[in-house]
């Protein structure tokens, strides 16, 4: 069965029709018993337990004849209607009377056989004539009775009949609707399901989708045009803000270049280094920007990357900056070369930026590791003071800084996880055996052909 939420609309549509049913049911049932009260035909009905009990009554003597027993229950029932009477026909033809049968009533015994089930209603006030007529089991074989005890109120005996006739139909109902509407709306809301499964898949990197209204209900397409509308106009704010940031970063690169020539062309001082080291901010940021806006826009294919000649190459181009800031920069390679499909210049970015960020927040001191620990696998541990707990998921959010005094400007380790992301890997950061950080990249490994 479905299990329904408590806003869901399912659960409304199913509710409102169980209770539309019942209320019109009950009105109809009202309707109908106020009808048969006011029609008021035919008088008072007889009981027809005068049937049965007359039947347990009747017996067979000695000689196998007929007879009438007193029966405390048929004692009982004359005590409440003095004028009780019955006449039974036997299927042999045998014919026994009890109490003050009305003469036009004394000789239907020899054509009881022909009838099995009759009520006959006397409209006089005295009810006279009324009787009741049923072919009953006993003792003393199959019978037919006729006969008259007590009355039973026309109104009476209409609710009832209403009760018996609106119970079973109200159960029968309920059941429908419990078990048969929740299905046919599951269906009715199957293409709104659809609907919402596109939506789920809808995120940054999918810009441009756009929800299907095929199949969607004429009611609920509205809500999907104007949702279609809504992410036209989100990709186009998207767009125009990538475009303002590309070009700003282009915008960037001549003016810093500029200025880092004039600085270096001044004498050698303290003011001087401090700001050609914020020129250097600038220009690393103009060209990060840059890279996420090329990764955004690449559509490389994936080639083979051999992941130790990769770490080989960068360690060696790095190491000149590496020696100048205080460390050590050592490569430990597997015997076994990895591969993994990838786009090998975005993935010699991911390692630059690592150990450079190393460079960076390790304290100038100790040896920074690149390691191909394992199949798809690089590790660059430092000597450093390591990463809190607390911000080993957020360094990697744009513009986000450990320490507000890092030189850095917080879209490096971003930039590392947009392109890992992208080679459907994944990077973590975790703590180095000497207690610095050491940086987790796993990327999908290439399968031999």
């Amino acid at each position: 069965m479905i299990r329904l939420q408590r806003n869901s609309l399912r659960r409304r549509l199913i509710w409102q029709l169980l209770l539309f049913q019942a209320g019109f049911l009950v009105l109809f049932v009202v309707a109908f018993v106020a009808y048969l009260i006011g029609a008021k035909d035919g008088g008072a009905l007889v009981d027809p337990e005068i049937t049965e009990i007359a039947a347990r009554a009747i017996t067979r003597d000695d000689t196998g004849n007929l007879a009438i027993v007193e029966t405390s229950e048929l004692v009982a029932m004359r005590a409440s209607a003095p004028d009780l009477w019955f006449v039974a026909r036997s299927d042999k033809g045998e014919v026994v009377q009890y109490g003050p049968v009305p003469a036009l009533y004394k000789n239907f015994g020899d054509i009881l056989d022909r009838i099995t089930f009759a009520d006959i209603r006397d409209n006089l006030n005295s009810y006279f004539l009324s009787a009741v007529i049923r072919n009953v089991k006993s003792n003393a074989g199959n019978l037919t009775v006729m006969g008259k005890g007590n009355l039973l109120s026309m109104t009476f005996v209409v609710v009832v009949l209403s009760n018996l006739l609106t119970i079973p139909i109200l159960g029968v109902l309920a059941l429908i609707t419990v078990f048969a509407i929740p299905f046919i709306v599951k269906r009715g809301f199957a293409d709104i399901s659809n609907v919402a499964a596109q939506a789920e898949l809808i995120d940054i990197d999918s810009r441009g989708r756009r929800l299907s209204d095929q199949g969607v209900p004429a009611e609920v397409r509205p809500l999907v045009e104007a949702i279609n509308r809504a992410l036209r106009r989100l990709d186009e704010g998207y767009e125009r803000q990538q475009r303002f940031i590309l070009d700003a970063a282009h915008e960037l690169r001549t003016p810093v270049a500029i200025l880092q020539t004039r600085i270096e062309g001044m004498p050698e001082s303290d003011f001087r280094s401090r700001v050609l080291a914020d020129a250097a901010r600038i220009s690393a940021l103009s060209e990060q920007l840059l890279d996420l806006q090329r990764i955004d826009k690449t559509t490389t294919t994936f080639k083979p990357v051999d992941l130790t000649s990769l770490c080989e190459t960068v360690v060696a181009d790095l190491a000149p900056i590496a020696i100048a800031g205080g460390y050590q920069l050592a490569l430990l390679a597997r015997d076994n070369r990895s591969h993994v499909m990838g786009d090998e210049g975005a993935l010699q970015r991911v390692l630059t930026n690592l150990v450079q960020n190393a460079i960076q927040h390790a304290g100038r001191r100790g040896t920074i590791w690149v390691k191909t620990s394992g199949p798809g696998l690089i590790e660059v541990s430092d000597e450093g003071p390591g990463v809190p707990d607390g911000e080993r998921e957020r360094i990697f959010e744009p513009f986000h800084r450990v320490q507000l005094t890092d030189r850095g400007v917080g879209l490096g380790l971003n930039l590392v996880k947009q392109i890992v992301a992208r080679h459907n890997g994944s990077v973590t950061v975790g703590e180095s055996a000497s207690g610095g950080a050491s940086f987790r990249v796993t990327l999908p490994i290439a399968t031999p052909h």
